[in-house]
C-alpha cells in the first residue's frame, strides 16, 4: 500500500516538504542566498563574490538632498504643498510616480524616446523581472530561452512560475544566432513556443561579456525572424568603456521589453527598478486596447501595490542633480571599476604568466566595464574548493556552475571586484592565483 506524507502534522505545526512549491527544493534558489551569505561565513577573506557596488563613493548626508530636489521638482511643476506631502507620504500610482523622469534619463544616457506611458516603475529590477514573466507566459507550452550561463536572477523567477527555461549557447559576443534558431526549432517540433529570449548584452552578469553592433543588429534580426520577444536586462551599461547602443535603441518593431535598475548605479537599498513595456496589447477583435506596460501594473498591484514614494524621491533627486542621466553620476564609479578590474587582470597576469606549465588551463576573459570576469581553472570548482579557498588561502569567489542550466561550468568560477578597492583586489588575486596553482598540482 502507497503513504503519502501529510501536508501538515496539526499537533506540532510541521508542513512536508512535499505540500510546498516544487520549486522551494531546486537547488538554484538557494544560490541567491548563497551569494549573499558566503562572504558573512568567511569574515576575513578577501571575497570576489558579491555583485555590490563600490561603497567608498556613499554618503549619507546626499540622501535627505536628493529628496529635497525632487520635492522642489514638484513645487516648481506646480504642485501645492499639499499634493508634495501625498507624494511623499502616500502610496502613489501603481505604474510609479517617476515615469517622466525615468524617460528622461533614458532619453540622456541610451538616446532612447519612450513613453513615460511605456514605463512601469518596480521594486528592484527583480520584480520587474517576475511581472514581465507573469504577463507574457500563459502555460506550460510557452518556454523561456536564456542566454547561458544565465543570471540566477531569471531562471529563479521562472523556477517559481512554473516557466520551463532552455539555455541558448553562449558565446565571447553573446547568444549564438545559430544557436538560438536551433533551439527554437527543436522547441518548435516539441509542440511547445519559445516566448522570449533573456540577454544582458553589456557586461553580462555572469561572464562580464558585451556584445558587439553588428552582434545587437543580428539578435534583433533573428528574433523578428523568429517571432520572439527580448528582455533586455541592462544594470551594467554606463560601466562600460565602450558606450553601445541598447537592443531597445535600435528596436523598430517594439519586440525589446527594456529592463532596468538603480541598484548599481544610485544606492541599492532604495530597491528601485523599471521596465519599459511600450508593445500594444490587442484585444479580441484585433483592436490595440493599450501597451503591455498597463498589464504589468495590474499584475503589480497584486504583488507590492506601489513602489515606495521614499524611494522614487531619493532616485528622482539623483537624476535630476545629474542632469536627468546616470552617466554623469557613475563617472567616478566606471573609473573605479575599470581599475579594479585592470588590477585584477594584471595581477592573474603577473602570478600566471601565459605559457608557464602552473597557468596551463587557466585562462580569463577581458570585460571592457561591469563587475564580472570569467576565470577558467584546470580543476573543478565546486562548493568544495570554494571551502579549501576561504578557509586556507583567504579568499572567496563564486562557482560558474551556479549560472548554468546543464552540467556546464564545472571548471569555472565568476570574479566580482566591483565590491572591493584596488590594493585589495590585487591581495586577493595573489591569493587566488596561490590557490590555483596548489590546486592544479594536487589534482595533477
Amino acid at each position: 500500500m502507497t503513504t503519502t506524507t501529510p501536508a501538515r502534522t496539526d499537533r506540532d505545526g510541521v508542513l512536508a516538504r512535499t505540500a510546498l512549491h516544487p520549486s522551494l527544493s531546486a537547488p538554484l534558489l538557494d544560490t541567491m542566498n548563497f551569494l549573499n551569505e558566503v562572504t558573512l561565513r568567511y569574515p576575513q577573506a578577501i571575497s570576489f563574490a558579491p555583485g555590490r557596488p563600490y561603497e567608498g563613493d556613499f554618503d549619507v548626508a546626499r540622501v535627505p538632498g536628493y529628496i529635497e530636489t525632487y520635492l522642489d521638482h514638484l513645487r516648481g511643476r506646480g504642485h501645492s504643498e499639499e499634493r508634495v506631502r501625498t507624494a511623499l507620504y502616500q502610496y502613489g500610482e501603481t505604474a510609479g510616480q517617476i515615469r517622466d523622469i525615468v524617460a528622461r534619463m533614458l532619453e540622456v544616457d541610451e538616446d532612447l524616446t519612450v513613453d513615460p506611458a511605456s514605463v512601469v516603475v518596480t521594486v528592484g529590477c527583480q520584480e520587474a523581472v517576475l511581472l514581465t514573466l507573469r504577463a507574457l507566459f500563459t502555460g506550460p507550452e510557452d518556454v523561456l530561452l536564456v542566454d547561458s550561463p544565465a543570471y540566477v536572477g531569471i531562471t529563479g523567477a521562472a523556477g517559481l512560475l512554473d516557466i520551463p527555461v532552455v539555455p541558448v549557447p553562449g558565446t565571447p559576443d553573446g547568444p549564438s544566432p545559430e544557436g538560438l534558431e536551433r533551439t527554437v526549432r527543436e522547441i518548435e517540433a516539441s509542440g511547445r513556443r519559445a516566448r522570449c529570449l533573456y540577454v544582458v548584452p553589456d557586461c553580462s552578469n555572469p561572464t562580464g561579456v558585451s556584445m558587439r553592433r553588428e552582434a545587437r543588429t543580428a539578435l534583433l534580426d533573428a528574433a523578428a525572424r523568429l517571432d520572439l520577444l527580448l528582455l533586455e536586462d541592462n544594470p551594467y551599461g554606463v560601466f562600460s568603456r565602450v558606450r553601445r547602443p541598447t537592443l531597445k535603441s535600435l528596436d523598430t518593431e517594439r519586440r525589446v521589453v527594456y529592463l532596468g535598475s538603480f541598484a548599481k548605479t544610485a544606492f541599492p537599498g532604495a530597491r528601485v527598478g523599471f521596465v519599459v513595456a511600450d508593445q500594444l496589447v490587442a484585444g479580441a477583435d484585433g483592436r490595440p486596447t493599450g501597451l503591455l506596460a498597463h498589464e504589468l501594473a495590474k499584475v503589480k498591484s497584486m504583488v507590492t501595490v506601489n513602489t515606495p514614494t521614499l524611494s522614487q524621491a531619493a532616485v528622482a533627486g539623483l537624476l535630476l542633480q545629474n542632469g536627468g542621466g546616470l552617466r554623469a553620476a557613475n563617472e567616478a564609479s566606471a573609473r573605479h571599476y575599470q581599475s579594479t578590474m585592470r588590477c585584477l587582470r594584471d595581477t592573474l597576469a603577473a602570478e600566471l604568466p601565459p605559457g608557464a606549465p602552473e597557468s596551463d588551463g587557466v585562462r580569463w576573459n577581458d570585460p571592457d566595464g561591469g563587475f564580472f570576469l570569467t576565470l577558467d581553472v584546470p580543476f573543478e570548482a565546486d562548493e568544495a574548493a570554494l571551502d579549501v579557498s576561504a578557509e586556507k588561502y583567504g579568499v572567496i569567489w563564486t562557482p560558474m556552475r551556479h549560472f548554468h542550466l546543464d552540467d556546464a561550468g564545472d571548471r569555472q568560477i565568476r570574479l566580482s571586484c566591483s565590491y572591493l578597492t584596488t590594493d585589495r583586489a590585487a591581495e586577493g588575486a595573489t591569493r587566488l592565483a596561490r590557490f590555483v596553482k596548489d590546486r592544479a598540482a594536487s589534482n595533477g
